[in-house]
C-alpha cells in the first residue's frame, strides 16, 4: 500500500453534490484524473469538463473507448479503465461502496487503496462505507454531505396513476419491456434503460426523457449509478433481482441507491411501488426516508502483486487471501474463469512458457464477456485471440476479425437481436482498443465504433417506435400546459388536433384513432370535439336537405350518405312501415337531429312505396271485398309470395270478377303460389328480405346484420342451405324443392310444360306428339323440363316428388334399331325416356286424360291435380275413319307393304300428377262395375279447377270401362293370357256416348294447311 496523501472522503446520500465537488476540485489543480462507475457517466463528465477546459486538454478513457489527446491534463475514466501510469495532482473515485459489489467490487478496492493524486485524493461514496475506510486508511478526513431535497415515501399506485417526471425501476428485460409497452399505451410512450445496452443507445434514451418528449423511463437499478436525471418519483416495479449467484431482495441500502435519484438538487422526491411489487415495510421506508443503513463491513479484494514466472504461479499468486480484516478474496469471475479453462489446454500452455508470455495470457484474459455466454464458449474466443497473438506475426489475423465484425453489421431485427449484436460489437471493440494486439488498431477502432453506433442508433430507433408514441406524447404535454390546440376536419372527414392526426369522423359519429388509448385517448378526444361538433352541425344540415337520390339503403338496413352510415331502419308499427333512427353520438342532438331523423323517414317512406308499390296497393286494397281482400292481406304479410296450399279454399270461393281485381293489382294464380311477380327482381327482393328481417328482429330472432345472402340473381334453382332462417327462401322468391331452392315463377313454367303433355290431344291430324308426352297419358323427363329449374339427375326427381307428382315403371316396345345406340349418339340421361315412345299394346294403354286449355296470360291455378271428372275415367271416343281415308290406307298397303320390324320390351318411367292415370284415388263400385242408371248425372262436385282451364261437357253419359277393385282382382287371377278373350269386340261394345253439339266454326282459309288437307282428302273420296 503506498504512503499515505491527503484522501478525502466525501460521503452521503444521492443528491448531494459529491460528484460536481470532485470536477470542480480536479479543474482546481490544473490537471488530475476521476474513475467513475459507468461509462455513461464517464462520457457525461467529459463533455462537461472538455466545454470548460477545451478538447486537447481532457482525455477519455474506457474499455471501449479511447481518446487521449497529446497534453491531455484531465483524465476521465471508468474505474477500471484508469492508467496506472499518469501521475497527477489531483485523483477522484466514485461511488467507493462498489468496493463490495461481488463482481467488480476487487477493482474499487484495489483503486481505493492504492491509486493516489499528488497533492488530493478524494474517494466519494455513500456513509455507509465510513467504518471500513477509517480502518483501512487511517489519517482520512471525512466530509459529510447532506441531501439538497427531502425524499418522501408516496405508497403504492397503478402504472397509469403515475406522476408525471417519474421512474420505474425493474429487474429483467422482459419485465422493463412489458411495462414500457404499458406505459405507451396509457401515457404516450417511456424511455427505456438497461444495462445490456450500448452506451450511445443510453443516452440516446436519456436524452429523450430529458428533453421532456417522454415524461416516464423505464431503467434498471443502472439509473442509480451517477446518472443525473431530472426525476421527481422512483417506483419500483420489482424488489428482487438476480445478482449473478441467485435471486434476492434489494437491501435497504440498495433500494436507497436507486430511490435517491428522485428529487434533483433543490426539488424533493417521492418513491413508492408500482405493479407486482408489495408495499415496503414501515421500518425499511423510515430508513429510506433517514438516509440510515448498515455500514458496509467487507470489501471485495484480490492481489494485485501478480507473479508472471509462470502460468502456476500466476494461479497462485491471485488466489492469495488478503491480510487485513476487512477485506475478503473475490470470487472467480469471468477473467479468472477463463485463465483456468486455457490453463488446462495443452496449446496454450506450450504458448504461455515466459514472464512475457504469461503476462500477455492474463491481458487476453481480462477480455471482458459483454455476451454473458457460457464460460466455456468466452474462453474459446480468449484462447483463439492468445494463440494469433503468441503465433505468426504476433497480431490477430485480420480476415478472422473482419468476419467477427461482418456478423454483427446486420442492423436489421428486433429489439433483442439487436442488443445481442452490440453485446458482441463490445467485445471486439474492446480487443481493437488494446494497442499492439491489430496491425492497423486506429482503422480498425473506428470500423468497430462505426458499427456500434450504427447498432446503437438502430436500437434506439426501435425503441422509440416501439414505447414511445410521439403524436400522443407530445399532444398530452401541450395539453398539460394548458396550451389551445388547433383541430382541423379534412374533406374526408380526418381529424387533425395540431397537424396530428387523432380520428375520423364517419357519418355522424367521430371515431378516435385505434392507435391511442387510455387516458390519451379521452384527453385528445375531449381536445377536438369543438371541430367535432361543429362538423357534424354542417352535417346534419346537409343531410336534411338531402335528395333521396343522395341516401341509400343498404341490405341489412343501414341508410348511407357520403359512403358513412347516418341511419338505420328498426321495426315499426307495421310490416311495410318501418321507423327511421339516426345513428350519431351526443354531438347530434335538439333540432338538428329530429331534422335528420324526419328526413330520413321521408326516403325510407318513399323508398318503399317506389319498389314495393304493387304490395302496397294490395295493402290498399281498392275494390277489394271479403275473401279477395282477405287474400290480398295475406299476400302483404307474406310479403307477395303466397303458398296456395295455405289458401286452396279461400280461392276456390273467388269468382271470375274477385280474380280479375287481384290480377289488376299484380297477383298471378300459380299451381303452387298465389305471388306477385314484380317483386321477384333483385331490388325489391333485396328490400323484401330487409323487411323480413325486421320482423324478426322485432320477435328477437333475427339481426339484419345476419341476414343470409339470397341465391345467386339468374340462378333459377340452388342447394337448399339448412341453417339458414325459416321462411327466409319464401321471401326470396324460391320454394324448397328437396335439396334444392327452386324460383317459383320457374316452377310454374315447370308445370305448364308438364300438363302440356300429360294431358296432350292432337289439335290436328298427324300433329307430332311433344317429346316427354307418353301414349295413354302421363309423361317422361326431357332435357327442355330440366334446363328449367337448372339441375338433373336425381337433383330433379326430388323437385318432381315435393310437387308429389308419382313415377310409374312400364314396359312398352320399340324397334330393336332404335334401341341400339349408334357410335357416339348422346347418352339418354338417368330418368329419362327415350326420345320417342312407341305407343302402348291396346290392352296396355289406359285410357288418355281430358285435355286442358289454359286461359291466354295465365297459368292454371292446379297443374299437379287434373280437372274435376264423374267417378269413371273418360274415356276418349274413337274417331271413325272415312271411307276415303280407309280407300286410301288399303291402297298404301298394297303398294308397299311394311316390312316387320323386330321389337324389344324395354322399361320407362312415366310420372303423373298426384291423383291421376295409375294414381287415381277410385271409390268403391258396385259388385258389377256398372255406372248408376242416371247416364247423364253431372261429374261430383270437387275442388277448383286450374285457372283458365274448361271442363269439357257432354250431352250424356258415356259407357266406361270396368275399373273397380274386383275387376282389377279378377283380371289379375286369370293372368294375362285370357286378357284378350276377356274384351269384346268392337261390334259388341256399347254405343259410344253421343257427341256434343258442334258450335259453328270460321270459314276456313283456303291458304291454310287444313284447307289443303280437306281439298286432299275430298279428291282421294272421289277416287
Amino acid at each position: 500500500m503506498p504512503a499515505q496523501k491527503t484522501v478525502t472522503a466525501v460521503l452521503g446520500p444521492t443528491n448531494t453534490g459529491k460528484t460536481h465537488l470532485a470536477v470542480e476540485r480536479m479543474l482546481g489543480h490544473g490537471g488530475g484524473m476521476i474513475g467513475l462507475p459507468l461509462r455513461l457517466l464517464a462520457r457525461e463528465i467529459f463533455d462537461k469538463v472538455r466545454a470548460r477546459a477545451g478538447d486537447a486538454a481532457v482525455a477519455l478513457v474506457t474499455g471501449e473507448e479511447k481518446i487521449i489527446p497529446a497534453a491531455a491534463r484531465y483524465w476521465i475514466c471508468t474505474v477500471e479503465a484508469m492508467p496506472s501510469d499518469v501521475d497527477v495532482p489531483f485523483l477522484a473515485i466514485d461511488e467507493v461502496q462498489l468496493c463490495a459489489d461481488f463482481e467488480r467490487g476487487h477493482i474499487f478496492t484495489d483503486r481505493v487503496l492504492n491509486r493516489r493524486g499528488r497533492d488530493e485524493t478524494m474517494l466519494l461514496g455513500a456513509a455507509t462505507m465510513r467504518p471500513l475506510l477509517e480502518r483501512l486508511l487511517p489519517g482520512t478526513t471525512f466530509v459529510a454531505r447532506p441531501r439538497f431535497s427531502q425524499l418522501l415515501y408516496a405508497g403504492q399506485k397503478k402504472l397509469t396513476r403515475l406522476p408525471r417526471r417519474s421512474a420505474i425501476v425493474a429487474f429483467s428485460a422482459d419485465m422493463v419491456y412489458a411495462t414500457a409497452e404499458l406505459i405507451r399505451r396509457q401515457r404516450g410512450g417511456a424511455a427505456v434503460v438497461l444495462g445490456a445496452l450500448s452506451p450511445r443507445t443510453r443516452n440516446a434514451q436519456v436524452a429523450l426523457y430529458q428533453s421532456g418528449d417522454v415524461d416516464y423511463i423505464v431503467a434498471t437499478d443502472a439509473i442509480g449509478m451517477g446518472l443525473n436525471m431530472d426525476v421527481d418519483h422512483v417506483a419500483f416495479a420489482s424488489t428482487r433481482k438476480f445478482d449473478g449467484f441467485q435471486y434476492r431482495h434489494l437491501n435497504p441500502s440498495e433500494l436507497g441507491q436507486v430511490a435517491g435519484r428522485a428529487g434533483r438538487y433543490m426539488n424533493d422526491g417521492t418513491f413508492g411501488v408500482t405493479g407486482e411489487a408489495d408495499p415496503f415495510e414501515q421500518e425499511v421506508v423510515e430508513r429510506l426516508e433517514s438516509h440510515n443503513f448498515d455500514a458496509v463491513r467487507m470489501l471485495q479484494w484480490r492481489n494485485r502483486e501478480l507473479d508472471f514466472g509462470s502460468l502456476e504461479r500466476l494461479r497462485q499468486s491471485l488466489n492469495m487471501l488478503p491480510n487485513q480484516q476487512g477485506l475478503t478474496r473475490a470470487q472467480p469471475n469471468a477473467d479468472l474463469l477463463a485463465l483456468e479453462a486455457l490453463a488446462r489446454d495443452p496449446a496454450t500452455r506450450d504458448l504461455a512458457t515466459s514472464k512475457k508470455d504469461v503476462e500477455r495470457l492474463w491481458e487476453v484474459c481480462q477480455i471482458p464477456d459483454y455476451r454473458n455466454i457460457s464460460n466455456s464458449e468466452h474462453a474459446s474466443i480468449v484462447s483463439k485471440i492468445y494463440q494469433y497473438l503468441q503465433t505468426g506475426d504476433g497480431f490477430i489475423d485480420e480476415d478472422w476479425f473482419v468476419r467477427q465484425l461482418k456478423f454483427c453489421e446486420n442492423t436489421q431485427g428486433d429489439l433483442d437481436t439487436l442488443s445481442n449484436r452490440i453485446s458482441h460489437i463490445r467485445t471486439w471493440t474492446f480487443v481493437a482498443n488494446r494497442p499492439d494486439w491489430l496491425k492497423a488498431p486506429l482503422y480498425w477502432q473506428s470500423y468497430a465504433r462505426e458499427i456500434e453506433d450504427k447498432l446503437s442508433d438502430a436500437l434506439h430507433e426501435r425503441l422509440t417506435q416501439r414505447f414511445i408514441d410521439r403524436r400522443t406524447s407530445v399532444l398530452m404535454k401541450r395539453l398539460a400546459q394548458k396550451e389551445e390546440l388547433m383541430s382541423t376536419v379534412e374533406e374526408d372527414g380526418a381529424i387533425h388536433v395540431e397537424g396530428e392526426y387523432i380520428g375520423r369522423i364517419k357519418g355522424f359519429l367521430f371515431v378516435p384513432d385505434g392507435a391511442t388509448e387510455g387516458a390519451e385517448a379521452r384527453a385528445l378526444k375531449a381536445a377536438a370535439m369543438s371541430a367535432v361538433a361543429a362538423e357534424i352541425t354542417a352535417r346534419a344540415k346537409a343531410v336534411a336537405a338531402s335528395a333521396d337520390t343522395d341516401l341509400k339503403l343498404t341490405r341489412d338496413g343501414q341508410i348511407i350518405w357520403n359512403h358513412a352510415p347516418v341511419g338505420r331502419l328498426e321495426p315499426g308499427a307495421t310490416l311495410l312501415k318501418p321507423r327511421a333512427s339516426v345513428v350519431a353520438g351526443d354531438q347530434l342532438s335538439g333540432a338538428e337531429r329530429e331534422e335528420v331523423q324526419q328526413r330520413l323517414q321521408k326516403f325510407t317512406d318513399r323508398h318503399i312505396a317506389a319498389v314495393l308499390e304493387p304490395l302496397l296497393k294490395l295493402e290498399e286494397g281498392e275494390g277489394l271485398e271479403g275473401i279477395s281482400r282477405g287474400i290480398a292481406y295475406r299476400l302483404v304479410e307474406t310479403l307477395g309470395v303466397l303458398p296456395r296450399d295455405t289458401v286452396t279454399e279461400e280461392v276456390k270461393g273467388l269468382s271470375q270478377d274477385d280474380r280479375a281485381k287481384l290480377r289488376a293489382l299484380g297477383a298471378r294464380f300459380g299451381a303452387f303460389n298465389v305471388y306477385v311477380p314484380a317483386l321477384l327482381k333483385p331490388a325489391p327482393t333485396e328490400l323484401r328480405l330487409l323487411l323480413w328481417a325486421l320482423s324478426l328482429q322485432k320477435e328477437g330472432k333475427l339481426d339484419p346484420a345476419a341476414l343470409p345472402q339470397p341465391p345467386g340473381q339468374g340462378l333459377t334453382s340452388a342447394s337448399f342451405d339448412r341453417s339458414t332462417p325459416k321462411g327466409f327462401y319464401g321471401v326470396c322468391g324460391y320454394r324448397i324443392c328437396g335439396s334444392r331452392v327452386v324460383r317459383i315463377d320457374m316452377l310454374e313454367r315447370l308445370a305448364d310444360v308438364i300438363r302440356d303433355r300429360v294431358f296432350w290431344r292432337p289439335r290436328f291430324a298427324e300433329e307430332p306428339r311433344p317429346s316427354g308426352s307418353v301414349e295413354g297419358g302421363g309423361f317422361t323427363v326431357v332435357p327442355d323440363m330440366m334446363s328449367l329449374v337448372g339441375c338433373s339427375g336425381e337433383d330433379f326427381l326430388g323437385i318432381l316428388r315435393s310437387l308429389d307428382y308419382r313415377m310409374q315403371k312400364k314396359t312398352v316396345k320399340r324397334p330393336v334399331a332404335a334401341a341400339a345406340a349408334a357410335p357416339g349418339a348422346p347418352q339418354e340421361l338417368p330418368g329419362t325416356a327415350p326420345a320417342e315412345v312407341p305407343a302402348l299394346a291396346p290392352q296396355e294403354a289406359p285410357a288418355p286424360a281430358e285435355p286442358v286449355t289454359p286461359e291466354p296470360g295465365e297459368t292454371p291455378a292446379e297443374p299437379a291435380t287434373p280437372p274435376e271428372a264423374p267417378d269413371s275415367p273418360v274415356e276418349v271416343p274413337s274417331t271413325p275413319a272415312t271411307p276415303a281415308a280407309e280407300g286410301e290406307a288399303d291402297a298404301v298397303a298394297e303398294a308397299a307393304p311394311a316390312p316387320e320390324v323386330p321389337m324389344e320390351e324395354v322399361e320407362i318411367e312415366i310420372w303423373w300428377p298426384k291423383d291421376t292415370g295409375p294414381f287415381r284415388h277410385r271409390p268403391e263400385r258396385q259388385q258389377n262395375n256398372r255406372r248408376p242408371q242416371q247416364r247423364g248425372a253431372k261429374p261430383a262436385e270437387g275442388g277448383e279447377k286450374p285457372e283458365g282451364e274448361q271442363q269439357p261437357r257432354r250431352e250424356g253419359g258415356r259407357p266406361h270401362r270396368q275399373h273397380g277393385k274386383d275387376k282389377r282382382r279378377e283380371d289379375r287371377a286369370e293372368g294375362q293370357e285370357g286378357r284378350q278373350d276377356r274384351r269384346p269386340r268392337r261390334e259388341d261394345r256399347k254405343p259410344e256416348a253421343p257427341e256434343r253439339k258442334s258450335r259453328p266454326e270460321k270459314p276456313i282459309d283456303p291458304d291454310s294447311p287444313f284447307a289443303v288437307l280437306g281439298a286432299l282428302k275430298a279428291k282421294l273420296g272421289g277416287k
